[in-house]
């Protein structure tokens, strides 16, 4: 495997030391935060394949970081804590973490794991982006996430591109709030009102609310705003 860029977030450093002998045997890069801020901006500078972040630490905790890795990126999550109960599992699987493991951890499992997500990655995207989207009002680029309404370039978070995609891939069709539950938040337990949410966010972005349109009852259907606009 391709050596990768792995961005240990923990407020001990034995730890961050034990987790970057590991990886760094198995042949990846590693960087290190101390803490929830300062991972964040080595986030944005480094661009990491992989986080492992710790839950408990001062300031920013691991669900606040985690929160916010989540606003602007889908790099898979390892989170480690000493919080053990199943609960405390079960939260961090649906706020965005990937995988999850309490300490103390077993060495081989938590390169396993490493592997396994890294492999989970790229297979994702080795496995081809559709084709770009593209009418009178909207273009959509899967391959490198670019969405222009019109000439203007549109910043969308990752799960509001999510939503977006999930609708003009299927364009005036309607899709149910559960079959856009499945698509943009697969199994991470969100709940109807953040549909309702995320395609308030996605109407205000585009700057057209007609263009994401409400089937009272169902879910949701995108029309261009061309389409919209002759009532077809």
């Amino acid at each position: 495997m391709t050596p990768a860029r792995v961005l240990v977030i923990d407020d001990d450093p034995d730890i961050r030391a034990l987790v970057r002998e590991l990886l760094q045997r198995a042949g990846h890069l590693v960087s290190e935060a101390g803490d929830g801020r300062e991972g964040l901006r080595s986030l944005h500078a480094l661009r990491p394949d992989l986080v492992v972040l710790d839950v408990t630490m001062p300031g920013l905790d691991g669900w606040g970081t985690l929160e916010r890795i989540r606003d602007v990126t889908e790099v898979p999550v390892l989170m480690l804590t000493a919080l053990g109960r199943e609960l405390d599992k079960v939260r961090g699987l649906k706020s965005g973490a990937d995988d999850y493991m309490t300490k103390p951890f077993g060495r081989q499992e938590l390169v396993a794991r490493v592997q396994a997500l890294l492999r989970r990655g790229r297979a994702a995207t080795a496995g081809g982006a559709a084709p770009p989207y593209e009418d009178d009002f909207l273009s959509v680029d899967f391959s490198q996430r670019l969405v222009r309404v019109r000439d203007s370039q549109v910043s969308l978070t990752p799960l509001e591109f999510k939503l977006l995609a999930a609708l003009v891939r299927h364009p005036n069709q309607v899709l149910g709030h559960e079959q856009l539950l499945e698509l943009v938040w697969g199994d991470e337990g969100a709940s109807r009102d953040q549909v309702k949410l995320y395609v308030g966010y996605l109407r205000r972005k585009l700057g057209a609310s007609e263009a994401i349109e409400s089937v009272r009852g169902f879910g949701y259907r995108y029309r261009s705003v061309v389409d919209a606009g002759r009532g077809s």
